[in-house]
């Protein structure tokens, strides 16, 4: 499973979106336990899932207006912006906004919470707002700065699960805590110094934990569905991971993300029949601009459909899409990944078949670049530009 390395750790995220008619809210009262909210914000989750930024982030203006001086959208803002960023965590356009959002809910929640520090909507949102900060500085290897977002918003989150109000929807929380807090320094040994002021966690737990949200919760189901998602296969439950991709998916087929990755899980599954025709269908929706659909997913679906027609014995097919794969991988600048290597491979195997060694080489000397001295298409490389020295 591919993360940075606080990608997760300190994420605590609900979800949450507004109708036409929203009740008064008296300032004693919390937004997030209000059923009646609960009920009207359907629609508005989905929008956002759904990549319908504009129809969501509408919705959450409308809410903004209502209730000016609640976290509640400010931070619903700002989870749009980080859903922009999640095909792909390399662009940083959506940076600001939604650093900015994310502060605003700060602001308006330490405001809630300096009026009551018993209120635990107030450390929810603390919390959650901090967590997501915590997550973005991972993925730009901030390190400093996302350890300190990350140890805020546990501190917040323990104060919020103290009074118990938001048990559900905390275990979230609580749940990635558990989980990535034992995982991180099982797999990046060098940070564990940094986890020193924090306190232990625990994979079994957290991972029933987020069994418990994905099933049961109500802002944070779909998000805890997303971590299972990713953390199924690291944990031999591979079957549960493609499910869960799959129900993704078809609950929000214009999220560009949960296609991609269902599209993954059908290739790891060896499910050919049915990757071709998703595979086919993002690539059609990134040649058609659709919001969500770039590089890094052209790229996958790209290889897959190459490696489909290599399979069917179609030439042509295969040497078009292992072509595109090459392309988005560049387009994308994501030149150390194993789809771009393997699919310049076959391009130069098609072209040394056809007699076309000046073309091969171009390939191999591609790969000999950009792979490591120890990977066996650098060897590969190496002896056939050795061998065909003087040819092409």
């Amino acid at each position: 499973m591919k993360k940075s390395i606080f990608l997760v750790f300190f994420s605590l995220i609900f979800n949450h979106a507004q109708a036409q008619k929203l009740p008064e809210i008296d300032s004693v009262d919390m937004l997030l336990t209000n059923v009646s909210i609960q009920i009207e914000c359907t629609a508005g989750v989905n929008d956002l899932y759904n990549f319908k930024f504009a129809r969501a982030e509408s919705q959450f203006g409308w809410l903004r207006r209502k209730y000016p001086s609640h976290p509640l959208p400010y931070f619903l803002m700002g989870l749009s912006q980080w859903w922009k960023i999640a095909p792909n965590v390399d662009n940083q356009k959506y940076d600001t906004k939604f650093l900015a959002y994310m502060d605003s809910s700060i602001t308006m929640a330490e405001a809630l919470y300096d009026k009551n520090k018993k209120n635990p909507e107030a450390s929810f949102f603390l919390a959650a707002a901090y967590g997501f900060k915590g997550r973005l500085y991972g993925e730009r290897k901030q390190w400093t700065k996302g350890a300190f977002a990350g140890k805020t918003a546990v501190k917040y989150m323990e104060k919020a699960i103290d009074k118990g109000d938001l048990s559900i929807e905390l275990l979230f929380g609580d749940g990635l805590y558990n989980y990535f807090a034992e995982w991180i320094p099982q797999n990046y040994k060098f940070l564990k110094p940094v986890l020193w002021f924090f306190r232990n966690g625990n994979k079994k737990l957290g991972l029933e934990q987020l069994e418990k949200v994905a099933a049961n919760a109500f802002y944070t189901k779909t998000e805890a569905q997303y971590f299972l998602m990713r953390i199924y296969p690291d944990e031999g439950q591979a079957p549960k991971a493609f499910e869960m991709a799959k129900y993704l998916n078809k609950t929000f087929p214009d999220n560009a993300y949960f296609h991609r990755y269902y599209a993954r899980m059908l290739y790891t599954n060896g499910s050919m029949y049915e990757l071709e025709p998703v595979s086919l269908e993002i690539i059609a929706r990134i040649d058609s601009s659709q919001v969500g659909y770039e590089e890094i997913s052209g790229r996958y679906a790209a290889f897959y459909l190459g490696h489909i027609y290599r399979l069917q014995n179609n030439k042509d097919k295969a040497k078009l899409y292992y072509d595109r794969a090459v392309k988005f991988s560049e387009a994308s600048k994501t030149l150390d990944a194993g789809y771009y290597h393997y699919a310049m491979a076959e391009l130069a195997h098609y072209a040394d078949k056809e007699g076309n060694i000046s073309l091969a080489k171009q390939y191999y000397e591609k790969i000999k670049e950009y792979t490591d001295n120890k990977h066996v298409l650098h060897k590969e490389a190496k002896e056939y530009l050795k061998k065909n020295k003087r040819k092409g």
